[in-house]
């Protein structure tokens, strides 16, 4: 099972930007569409965006489309996510998974597995 570690996270002021990294443990990473979830205190996990397995397929989630920007480097085995322009909402914990199943426009949290233990974002003046 691949194991995946997410980090970059931290304190930044509304406006500012931040790149979290998920960095995968072996090289069947690039066998798999790759995703962003987001969680919220008190709040269900909520899709960011996902990246098919060359990274020139992309698709976002309406509350992050045009500030944020997921890229993977294959050789690397590691996906990144650009936030630009953070808000206070887009304060949580960031979790990147694997595409497991589902359609390619699929949302749903129960079609990504082996989940990252999540690097924490707080976006705060």
């Amino acid at each position: 099972q691949v194991l995946l570690v997410e980090s970059g996270g931290g304190l930044v002021q509304p406006g500012g930007s931040l790149r979290l990294s998920c960095a995968a443990s072996d090289t069947t990473f690039s066998n798999y569409a790759m995703g962003w979830f987001r969680q919220a205190p008190g709040k269900e996990r909520e899709f960011v965006g996902v990246i098919g397995l060359s990274g020139t397929s992309t698709y976002y989630a309406d509350s992050v489309k045009g500030r944020s920007t997921i890229s993977r480097d294959n050789d690397k085995n590691t996906m990144y996510l650009q936030m630009n322009s953070l808000k206070p909402e887009d304060t949580g914990r960031y979790y990147c998974a694997i595409k497991t199943g589902g359609r390619w426009f699929t949302r749903n949290s129960a079609d990504f597995g082996s989940w990252g233990q999540g690097t924490q974002v707080t976006v705060s003046s």
